[in-house]
């Protein structure tokens, strides 16, 4: 009987082998369609390596950023609205897909597009918070406006995190986050979805399952929430779960051995898929924040982030190339080589892929 397993298994493993080989650019283009990318560029043209990466690979899209990280004097992507514009309609009229095109646009402090650069500029989610629906309508319409007028169709945002520690500063220093009380974040968030919704730009809700009760910040190190998270912060994504309002999550490289005792949320099985899937019954496309954060890149290597993050039920991988660089090449390559030795299965990216596209048809 054992024989007999072993030479079906031989046999099987063969024909996986035979069927990666064959389709090895197809699957490549599978993996591709699960990643985002940053890019150093104001202008692209037919020749441009970000043009190739998006054609060679299908890659999901790209993340825009005005400044670069470590030297902030230094334009990235983003310098006034004509610049911006033409850079949005080249990425798509270049690309031979529809692309994800991503900005983090919150309000406040994080915004990519700002003031002096002849943007439109949101309070923080904070200040907001405080004001009449009407007022909050009025600054949403403008902003999804404006994002859909520079060629923006996904933004990460809102953020639906509670402002549990009031001294943390990555959140309520920031005031990013609308409140306390999950009914207060609900109510702003709501409003900021629905007016996205309206411009046919993709919402994402950050960070699950929750970062406002977090004392460090995730993008230098690891962040620990064991003894300062609770059940209610899962409370914005049950309601817009519930009411089919989360295009969108964006998981947070916090750890929480009540959930998971081995890894953090964005690497957990038992966080994406258990929690999340299972038991909140999200059916939506679950991105990771940005894979080259501190909290994460100085814990695992490129491999063991790239295999756990989808393993553990991750649809896109987030790479902003801030903080540090990977070329797509090298990423593409490393997923590939772990689907190819059965580390990552080749229905787990499918299934991705049908997420993604998915979203994409509902949002164009």
């Amino acid at each position: 009987m054992k024989k007999i397993f072993f030479i079906v298994l031989l046999i099987s493993t063969a024909i996986y082998a035979e069927n990666l080989k064959i389709n090895k650019d197809e699957i490549k283009k599978l993996i591709g369609q699960m990643i985002i990318v940053g890019f150093p560029n104001e202008s692209v043209n037919s020749k441009s390596k970000i043009i190739r990466d998006i054609n060679k690979y299908n890659l999901a899209g790209v993340i825009l950023f005005d400044k670069f990280y470590t030297n902030r004097t230094k334009v990235k992507n983003i310098r006034s609205p004509k610049q911006l514009q033409l850079l949005t309609q080249n990425l798509q009229n270049l690309s031979m897909k529809n692309i994800i095109i991503s900005i983090d646009q919150e309000g406040g402090k994080v915004q990519r597009l700002k003031s002096t650069q002849g943007f439109h500029s949101t309070p923080s989610a904070k200040k907001i918070s405080q004001k009449t629906l009407a007022v909050v309508k009025s600054h949403y319409k403008t902003m999804a406006s404006m994002l859909s007028k520079n060629g923006i169709n996904c933004n990460f945002a809102p953020l639906v995190d509670l402002s549990i520690n009031q001294d943390n500063f990555i959140i309520e220093g920031l005031e990013r986050s609308y409140g306390n009380s999950s009914t207060e974040v609900i109510r702003n968030a709501e409003i900021f979805i629905d007016t996205l919704k309206k411009q046919n730009i993709i919402s994402v809700l950050k960070h699950f399952p929750g970062h406002g009760s977090s004392k460090n910040d995730s993008h230098k190190g690891f962040v620990d929430i064991s003894n300062t998270w609770s059940q209610k912060e899962l409370e914005p994504y049950k309601y817009f779960i519930k009411h089919n309002k989360a295009d969108m999550i964006m998981t947070a490289h916090v750890f929480n051995n009540h959930l998971d005792a081995k890894y953090p949320a964005t690497l957990s099985y038992k966080i994406n898929t258990q929690l999340l899937r299972n038991q909140l019954g999200f059916k939506g496309v679950i991105i990771s924040d940005d894979l080259q954060m501190k909290a994460i890149s100085k814990h695992y290597t490129l491999e063991q982030t790239v295999t756990l993050a989808i393993n553990s039920g991750i649809d896109i991988l987030l790479f902003g190339n801030q903080l540090d660089y990977y070329n797509t090449d090298e990423l593409i390559e490393v997923i590939f080589k772990n689907v190819q030795n059965g580390s990552i299965k080749l229905e787990r990216i499918q299934e991705a892929n049908q997420r993604i596209s998915l979203l994409l048809n509902q949002n164009q």
